[in-house]
């Protein structure tokens, strides 16, 4: 297993334990954790593929962190019942 390699098993582990521990009532899906473990996987993985020049998987993970960033906002600006 090379660099790029461990570094996109570390991006893609992210954010398959997000998941794991949302659908196991672990976390809130619409929690700071949650959404901290998909931006920095869904990067990660994006840095990974782009070192390997897959531009397909750049595009995905890169748009999985964009998305992710944009719901974390948007749970910081909605008010707290």
């Amino acid at each position: 297993m090379n660099t790029t390699d461990l570094i996109g098993t570390l991006g893609v582990s992210l954010i398959l334990i997000a998941y794991f521990m949302n659908i196991f009532s672990l976390i809130k899906k619409d929690g700071l954790l949650f959404y901290v473990l998909n931006i920095l996987g869904g990067a990660i993985a994006c840095f990974s593929s782009y070192l390997i020049r897959f531009w397909p998987f750049v595009v995905l993970e890169g748009t999985w962190a964009l998305i992710s960033i944009v719901a974390l906002l948007k749970s910081i600006k909605k008010p707290q019942a």
